[in-house]
């Protein structure tokens, strides 16, 4: 199931480069795109849309008014140059608000909140998800790594780094264990050590110290060890 997105942006270079963003990530297609908000309103009159990337000074009418002209809109992620119309915007429950140039680092972390928005909003989706091949991106350096979820077998911190050990290869990045945490927490990961993040789909044996993947024992904090055993014995019915 496909993101459907409107760009609605008077500056074609504005356009081009929310467009090459979102040629990056699978989940998301551009349906249209309008210079203006008048055109948009007629899109949305026509077409299905899930999420709009909305600039604010605009010929006709503002991004801001066309907003607050929409009774029930989709989700909106405002791209502007001007810093000085975010509260207005997050009054109206945009999802984030973007400043113009717009890295993809940036806008990689406005898509985030978008899906973990939809996800504890709308349960279908949610399981939509569940069954199709997910993915997370993992910036190394100056890329983005696609990791699918299902390759992924446990996670290492290594002080600044984490070392994610996947079936084929092992991705070293500059994240912290916690912001890892965070990012897989949905797609049933388990923190059983203060060094460890282990998918829970991937577990063959455990014991009272630690957990196997495979041929690979990761162990067991003793802070995490009741915790770590009522999920898995919930998992395993024990």
């Amino acid at each position: 199931m496909k993101v459907r997105c409107l760009l609605v942006d008077d500056e074609p270079l504005a356009i081009k480069l929310v467009e090459n963003h979102l040629a990056q990530l699978e989940m998301f297609e551009v349906v249209d795109t309008c210079s203006n908000a008048i055109k948009a309103l007629e899109v949305l009159r026509s077409k299905t849309i899930d999420l709009i990337f909305l600039d604010i000074k605009m010929p006709l009418l503002t991004g801001i008014d066309f907003l607050k002209s929409l009774k029930n809109p989709p989700a909106v992620i405002i791209t502007t140059a001007y810093r000085e119309f975010a509260l207005d915007g997050y009054d109206l429950d945009i999802v984030d608000y973007l400043l113009k140039p717009i890295t993809f680092d940036r806008f990689f972390k406005a898509i985030d909140r978008y899906l973990r928005t939809v996800q504890t909003q709308d349960p279908k989706l949610t399981a939509i998800q569940s069954t199709t091949n997910q993915f997370i991106y993992i910036k190394t350096g100056g890329k983005f790594h696609k990791l699918y979820i299902d390759d992924i077998l446990y996670v290492e911190s290594l002080k600044d780094y984490v070392l994610i050990h996947c079936k084929n290869q092992k991705i070293n990045a500059k994240y912290k264990i916690s912001d890892i945490e965070i990012e897989l927490k949905t797609f049933n990961f388990l923190r059983i050590h203060r060094s460890y993040i282990v998918n829970q789909q991937k577990i063959t044996a455990f014991t009272i110290n630690d957990i196997e993947i495979g041929s690979q024992e990761i162990p067991i904090g003793t802070n995490y060890k009741e915790y770590v055993f009522k999920i898995l014995k919930n998992l395993k019915d024990y």
